[in-house]
């Protein structure tokens, strides 16, 4: 196979998500991002997902949970299924869906998908949480792709999954038009599985995104490589994928990307300083 394709799901009804993780307070790149994904549910009246990405138990906090509701509620978004209110896919926490990604686990090591890894601290400590362009992980080297290593016995172990050397991966976009990557070039085998009985955020979310029927994944354009990691990820499990609009990232002042230390732009304190969400909107052209 040359290329793999993005196909979308078999649902007719239009469903989206908004899936933050609760290890701070939301800012005005969240708010962009969600609020794309709002308005692109709204126009082809569709539903709304708000799935709490809380695998991250070392900095996902209870605090912020609430405050991700209130202000996701502040900004005007509204979902119809989610962590508050409930839904026919719960639980709409991460913490609560582990029987789902062991089962997933065992269906690739059963396909002969990953295999047992004893490398790399670092990139194992990353796998948990979403990348972006700056901390992505580094292409491994295959290392341990022919190692004989008793992951029974071992209690570093972690896995990956093999990625097929030389293949484009290819989908196209709804936002940045065609896009392609080369496996093996543009990124290696990674990580799915962790030592300390984690799933990583690339497997969490293709098992999530599959089960919850999501037909559009609206996010950064820091993940486009991660789309290109999930899409093998669906076609090892048999799944269709959904289709994918990533939009462009907000930086601050300097060009640096905006994350959860920038606190002074958080909705959080922006609806101290007594701004409104349709103030904050009118004004994104300038902030992009």
């Amino acid at each position: 196979m040359n290329g793999l394709n993005n196909i979308q799901t078999s649902t007719s009804e239009y469903r989206g998500r908004l899936a933050p993780s609760p290890t701070g307070y939301l800012h005005l790149g969240h708010a962009r991002t969600f609020w794309t994904a709002y308005e692109r549910a709204v126009a082809r009246g569709g539903k709304l997902i708000l799935r709490n990405e809380d695998l991250d138990s070392a900095r996902c906090k209870a605090e912020f949970v609430e405050a991700m509701f209130e202000d996701l509620r502040w900004f005007g978004l509204e979902w119809r299924e989610g962590p508050d209110i409930g839904g026919p896919f719960a639980s709409y926490a991460q913490s609560a869906r582990r029987q789902f990604y062991l089962a997933t686990f065992a269906k690739l090591k059963a396909g002969g998908f990953v295999y047992p890894c004893t490398c790399s601290r670092k990139d194992v400590e990353r796998a948990i949480t979403a990348p972006h362009a700056a901390d992505d992980e580094p292409i491994y080297p295959g290392t341990c792709r022919n190692k004989t290593i008793d992951a029974a016995n071992t209690a570093q172990v972690n896995w990956r999954f093999r990625v097929p050397d030389g293949e484009t991966i290819r989908f196209q976009d709804g936002n940045l038009d065609h896009q392609k990557f080369v496996a093996g070039r543009d990124f290696g085998d990674f990580i799915i599985w962790r030592h300390d009985q984690i799933p990583s955020y690339q497997l969490a979310v293709v098992v999530d995104d599959a089960a919850m029927q999501i037909t559009e994944v609206v996010r950064g354009e820091d993940l486009l490589i991660s789309t290109a990691r999930q899409l093998l990820l669906y076609r090892a499990l048999g799944l269709k994928a959904p289709s994918f609009y990533h939009c462009a990232l907000m930086t601050d002042d300097h060009g640096v990307r905006l994350a959860k230390r920038h606190d002074a732009l958080s909705l959080r304190s922006l609806r101290e300083q007594g701004l409104t969400p349709e103030g904050i909107r009118k004004s994104w052209d300038f902030l992009a």
